[in-house]
């Protein structure tokens, strides 16, 4: 660094102009009269001694009498300490300036538009990293590979995931053994989609995909927004896509994160005859304190008309009536408003055909 350039960074670290020159000059000079100073710094002569006086304050400089007024430069420590503690603010501020901008922080019941992708990327793998109960997910076989890690602890968690993979026409999804682990049923989708992750029913991530004209993105913490995208979800990245895997549900006990699933199986154990036993866990619809119940099945309201290719009827009541401590309660899915209820899983603990042996 030439002496400019030092002169230059002293402004920068508070130091005035004539200060910063006279203060690099001495360091050159070592000790030098006021007037000899005044002269090798072009530091006007009348005010070369307010210079001094302001430099020995901050403790550049050290003066003395000797005949004249002469000066030194004072030991580096605490010029040192100066100016690497500016230093350091000045690149924690920067670190700072950067993470706000990137990734501004989510408040209660908010939604906030980004101006990168990989910032909502970064935002799902966070959110994806702290799930409990469920997962939506719509993603690139390349995003699902940068979030597969996550989607893999939260799988092992018992975390439900839905993974809705699209590609180009001509792409092809993910293989088996890269699905296995890291979710619970996956979906193809032969053409280009959103970026949407659901998580837990409160946050989402979405970010149209690149060949989209307004290429910008929305992070949002707030249960009504999410709800919102969900159906998005369902309707356009899910029910008509076609199937990829699903982990074999097995005997007793099957969790159900969506009420609709469950009530379209359990109409048919219903319907034979079979009793069905489940256990419930979500909010009481008018007081929103969770709740938690074991029960029969005593019967389910459920729209029927679903289509013939065996799309999952998505409009309409859709309600699991539980008899638990002697009265039937009524259970809704996400959004539910009719009901006791809203539950955000039920599990079918066990199944007892009409024969009397249990079953799956």
């Amino acid at each position: 660094m030439d002496s400019e350039e030092l002169v230059a960074t002293l402004e920068d670290a508070g130091l005035s102009p004539y200060q910063a020159t006279a203060y690099v000059t001495l360091l050159d000079l070592g000790t030098a009269s006021a007037t000899e100073l005044a002269a090798a710094s072009d530091v006007p002569k009348p005010r070369i001694y307010d210079v001094l006086d302001a430099l020995e304050s901050r403790g550049f400089v050290e003066t003395y009498q000797n005949d004249s007024l002469r000066a030194s430069a004072h030991s580096p420590d605490e010029v040192l300490s100066t100016l690497r503690g500016r230093a350091e603010r000045l690149d924690a501020a920067a670190q700072e300036v950067e993470e706000r901008w990137e990734q501004p922080e989510l408040e209660g019941n908010h939604a906030t538009i980004v101006r990168e992708f990989g910032i909502v990327l970064k935002r799902a793998e966070e959110f994806i990293s702290s799930a409990t109960n469920q997962i939506q997910l719509s993603v690139t076989p390349t995003h699902f590979e940068r979030l597969r890690p996550a989607l893999m602890n939260a799988h092992d968690r018992g975390v439900s995931i839905r993974l809705s993979i699209h590609t180009d026409p001509a792409g092809e999804p993910p293989a088996l053994d890269r699905l296995r682990g890291a979710c619970t049923e996956a979906r193809h989708r032969g053409l280009p989609a959103p970026f949407v992750a659901l998580v837990d029913r409160h946050q989402t991530c979405f970010a149209h995909h690149p060949d989209s004209y307004d290429l910008y993105g929305v992070v949002v913490d707030d249960r009504t927004h999410t709800y919102v995208f969900h159906w998005y979800f369902m309707t356009s990245l899910w029910e008509h896509c076609d199937p990829l895997y699903a982990e074999p549900t097995g005997e007793p006990p099957v969790k159900y994160v969506d009420i609709r699933y469950c009530v379209r199986d359990v109409r048919g154990l219903l319907d034979e005859g079979a009793t069905v036993e489940v256990g419930v866990e979500g909010f009481d619809i008018t007081s929103s304190d969770p709740v938690s119940f074991d029960g029969r099945v005593t019967g389910t309201r459920f729209t029927p008309g679903s289509a013939s290719d065996g799309v999952l009827q998505l409009a309409g009541q859709v309600t699991l009536l539980v008899e638990t401590d002697g009265r039937e309660v009524s259970v809704g899915g996400w959004g539910a408003i009719v009901e006791e209820v809203e539950a955000t899983t039920i599990t079918v603990e066990r199944v007892i055909r009409s024969s009397g042996g249990p079953d799956a």
